[in-house]
């Protein structure tokens, strides 16, 4: 009887370790939902648009990529937690740590920088033929931002400020969207616009403007676009965050392959309704704005990003990145990739 007992429960102990090891096999993929604002900026909602380059999506994770038309509406989001996973720029992320109290706000993946030696940047153009030659020729005029307090305007008063002007008191700032800047500037109604993919292509806005100063000459290096969750998410979902970066590192490598490049053009243009012939000779080549090959944010850079936002007098204190920096996941998930 004893004997029997003890191979009762035994059997019973196997049955129960199977349904566990069961239950644990098919249990659904960790969801991630994904902040993106702009593409192909922005990778997020192509991230598996050609098939079999993500090796664990639908295994270990899935994504809902959500639309943000800015960087504000993501803070909000992943405070109350409707968002995992936020695309933040130099000048949203000191917003989140200071303003909106989320110390534990952590960088693990790099999107797009700009002011990178040898790619695309952000520069700012003013008339061809006008009166304005040189940066201090901007006293008393009428300077465009996409949106104030935004990366782009940063980067401006930053170089006006280089120059000794300031915001309100030498120069003023209107906002303008993307797609009415080239009109804006042509017919007088401003003197200098920021000049950015893929409006910079335009023939006719080439023709008739001319760049006046780039991000690089202003802010150095700038950390446009990273992705940016909070600790307790990552320590929660640890192991399926680092096959999510593994995949982003292989699927940032596959858009950059000069073999994919007719694939990844359609790609692009399918997703925003534009012909081929619109981005092609630009998009995912050395034209375009910088990703890194590995994902790696640039930490330092965004440290002194955010060092000239508080010269600026938009934050109160500087951030030192590197309190928030956990690209030990991703650096972990690209050693895997043979």
């Amino acid at each position: 009887m004893g004997f029997g007992g003890l191979a009762w429960r035994r059997a019973l102990g196997v049955v129960i370790s199977v349904l566990l090891l069961s239950g644990a096999a098919s249990a659904d993929p960790l969801k991630i939902r994904m902040g993106w604002i702009a593409t192909p900026a922005s990778l997020v909602p192509l991230l598996f648009a050609h098939e079999g380059t993500a090796k664990h999506n639908g295994k270990s994770y899935t994504v809902e990529a959500i639309h943000f038309q800015g960087s504000p509406l993501q803070i909000t989001a992943i405070q109350s937690g409707d968002l995992d996973i936020a695309a933040f720029g130099f000048s949203s992320f000191g917003l989140a740590v200071e303003n909106a109290g989320m110390s534990d706000l952590k960088i693990i993946a790099d999107e797009t920088q700009w002011g990178v030696q040898g790619y695309g940047d952000a520069l700012f153009a003013v008339l061809k033929d006008g009166p304005v030659q040189k940066i201090e020729d901007l006293k008393g005029k009428v300077l465009v931002t996409n949106g104030i307090g935004g990366g782009l305007d940063m980067i401006m008063k930053a170089m006006m400020l280089k120059h000794g002007m300031i915001d309100k008191r030498d120069f003023s700032v209107i906002e303008v969207n993307f797609p009415n800047m080239k009109s804006v500037l042509l017919e007088k109604k401003a003197d200098l616009t920021p000049f950015v993919l893929p409006w910079s292509r335009d023939p006719d806005f080439k023709g008739k403007s001319r760049v006046l100063f780039s991000t690089a000459d202003s802010m150095g290096r700038v950390a446009l676009s990273f992705w940016a969750a909070r600790q307790g998410f990552l320590e929660k979902n640890r192991a399926a965050m680092v096959d999510l970066l593994e995949d982003y590192v292989r699927i940032i490598r596959w858009y950059h392959d000069p073999a994919n490049h007719t694939e990844a053009v359609k790609i692009v243009s399918d997703f925003m309704k534009l012909p081929p012939a619109a981005i092609q000779d630009w998009v995912f080549t050395k034209d375009d704005y910088f990703r890194d090959p590995s994902g790696l944010a640039p930490i330092d850079a965004l440290t002194s990003n955010i060092h000239v936002q508080k010269e600026l007098g938009l934050i109160k204190a500087d951030l030192d990145a590197k309190a928030h920096d956990r690209l030990d996941l991703i650096k972990e998930a690209a050693a895997r990739i043979k």
